[in-house]
């Protein structure tokens, strides 16, 4: 074959596999040759619509077997996937739009109204929706933009397979992560990032192809898509997408499919143990729990390891698609609180301010080099240039050292980024949009624990004289600017912010005085 990619991946499991489960979303379920036609059918319909190798093509909405059929469709033409966060406002969806060049959004039927205000003014020449039953068919979008439906689409094409030369350096998804400036930047990872990466978790978690991966994580963000779904059908095994997490359901479906993998945080899980079927749910199925963002507590492994379970922890970023380290469950205890050793084709070391690196037990920025780190933001050269030493390792911004066997152990965030249930949350953005409002003299974004969520933001903020200022105040300009869960739970105004003598405020300090559950 001609194309190296991803593309071609549910072609070659078509003719290893044709019969066998690929996909089950509800009560339907696709085998991996229907899987593949409908794939090859989708390339040849937005072949048609003017995609060519290259253009992008932006995906919203939550799990569901049209997000994979449109990421393996784009593989097929070496088009670029450009999946959306679902949680985002119009304004960040208009963004991506804008900064990828998309020119086809396909949506889920119940996006519509983002989808239309988020994709007006923008390249977007065509919006496909993704039917859904409970939805009417009316589309309020704007004159002169086509919109078809998904299904009909697919129907309309020809099922003829193509081959184009795709290789493995060749762009594959632009994945949108905040940025410590405030502008979100796009994640350029190539076939070969998302390859080798999938080659990592088949190495270091043992995936088989009789494995069911329930997705219970959304695949917009790179862990669901790269640390279960891609790995699970490079397998040949079958991956249940449910469009949200809802502890109750979950632990039905993990009985009713005989799960072996699920992902997630640590709320997840917590959320899982302390629902009232934990005990009385068969779960005996379950082989492989990986769990990022955050050490999962205490209490949480002993309720799982109660049912026989261990955890995989592990670290990584969008960056490096996603999997760096990885824990494994049998030193979930002797290595309480690490994010464990290197993926098996990735390397990760710690340096210090002059770039050299530091003994076992020195705290300084990890940095991480493999073929599933990306080489460059798209359209931010000088983003690229800041985020590689020489060329070669990529610097994460995160602080950690290593212990005497090397396990890696994070101890701080260079760049003051927040994980809130999984979400990355980056301050300088909500920073910005705060500062917009007449009556703020500075303002600080601060990470705060939360029971539930690990942590949430909490803004610091000094008034001008003469203003007056009320939490609902920031919350409500917030409301349409930013994602719900970027918006701070918190708001604390105070007399003035301490700072350094350059007059940078001083977020460590912060933290300390406003860091209360």
């Amino acid at each position: 074959m001609h194309n190296q990619g991803l593309g071609s991946w549910i072609h070659r499991r078509r003719i290893k596999s044709a019969d066998q489960t690929a996909l089950i979303s509800g009560d339907d379920r696709l085998s991996y040759g229907e899987f593949a036609e409908r794939v090859d059918r989708l390339a040849n319909a937005f072949d048609a619509r003017g995609i060519r190798s290259g253009d992008r093509v932006a995906y919203l909405g939550e799990n569901h077997p049209a997000f994979l059929e449109t990421l393996f469709a784009c593989g097929v033409l070496g088009a670029i996937f450009v999946p959306l966060n679902t949680r985002l406002a119009a304004p960040e969806i208009a963004f991506a739009l804008t900064d990828s060049g998309s020119r086809i959004l396909v949506h889920a039927a119940s996006l519509t109204d983002l989808a239309v205000r988020g994709s007006a003014g923008t390249q977007v020449v065509q919006r496909i929706r993704v039917a859904d039953a409970a939805v009417p068919t009316a589309d309020t979008g704007p004159t002169g933009l086509l919109v078809e439906n998904l299904d009909e689409v697919i129907l309309g094409a020809p099922a003829t397979h193509r081959d184009e030369n795709v290789s493995l350096d060749d762009p594959a998804l632009i994945l949108y992560t905040s940025g410590t400036t405030g502008q979100p930047k796009g994640a350029l990872l190539t076939h070969g990032n998302m390859t080798w990466n999938s080659f990592n978790v088949l190495v270091d978690y043992d995936f088989v192809s009789s494995d069911v991966a329930l997705m219970i994580a959304p695949m917009f963000h790179v862990a669901s898509l790269g640390m279960g779904v891609l790995p699970t059908l490079l397998k040949g095994g079958s991956v249940v997408l449910e469009p949200r997490f809802e502890p109750g359901r979950t632990l039905h479906l993990i009985e009713q499919h005989h799960a072996t993998v699920i992902s997630g945080v640590p709320t997840t899980y917590q959320l899982l143990c302390e629902h009232p079927n934990w005990e009385s749910t068969d779960i005996s199925s379950l082989q492989k729990l990986t769990c990022g963002g955050s050490a999962v507590p205490v209490r949480v492994l002993e309720a799982y390891e109660k049912r026989g379970l261990s955890f995989s922890g592990g670290y990584g970023l969008t960056e490096t698609a996603p999997g760096a380290t990885s824990l494994a469950p049998h030193k979930s205890r002797e290595k309480a609180g690490s994010a464990g050793l290197p993926h098996f084709f990735t390397d990760v070391r710690i340096v210090d301010e002059t770039g050299t690196e530091v003994p076992d037990g020195e705290v300084g920025e990890i940095q991480i080099s493999g073929p599933n780190v990306i080489r460059e933001y798209w359209n931010r050269a000088e983003a690229t240039a800041d985020s590689y030493a020489g060329n070669v390792w990529f610097r994460s911004g995160d602080m950690g050292y290593t212990d005497e066997h090397g396990y890696l152990f994070i101890s701080d965030r260079l760049k003051d980024m927040i994980i809130s249930g999984g979400e990355n949350i980056y301050p300088a953005e909500i920073e910005l949009a705060i500062a917009e409002l007449e009556a703020v003299s500075s303002v600080a974004v601060i990470g705060v624990p939360d029971e539930k969520w690990g942590e949430v933001p909490c803004a610091v903020v000094t008034v001008r004289d003469g203003f007056t200022l009320e939490t609902d105040d920031i919350q409500a300009h917030l409301g349409d600017r930013l994602a719900r869960y970027k918006i701070p739970k918190r708001v604390v105004i105070v007399a003035e912010m301490p700072r350094t003598a350059s007059g940078k405020i001083r977020k460590a300090d912060l933290r300390r005085a406003h860091a209360v559950t």
